[in-house]
């Protein structure tokens, strides 16, 4: 392709992709066991943390905030919602 990209041209159907003479990786989807999961895992981790580490109510509460945003973003980017930003480029 043009200006070194990679990919699938027309003329390509049924092949596999290649990038460089390299076969390129599809990335497969993250079954919902493996989602569901992390999830547990998170909120057992975060759970432990607020029940048995003592620390100010306003640094947890901003621990709590920051685990559910990591989150969310995570979640949004295994469903495929956040692929739009992750393309985003700022400057040049």
């Amino acid at each position: 392709m043009p200006g070194g990209g990679c990919g699938r041209s027309a003329g390509d159907r049924g092949a596999t992709p290649s990038c460089n003479g390299q076969p390129v990786k599809e990335e497969a989807p993250m079954p919902l066991v493996h989602v569901l999961l992390v999830l547990i895992v998170v909120g057992v981790l975060l759970w432990l943390v607020n029940t048995y580490i003592p620390m100010a109510g306003s640094i947890k509460s901003i621990l709590n905030a920051v685990v559910v945003i990591v989150v969310v973003l995570w979640l949004l980017n295994v469903f495929g919602l956040l692929d739009n930003l992750t393309k985003l480029r700022v400057g040049k």
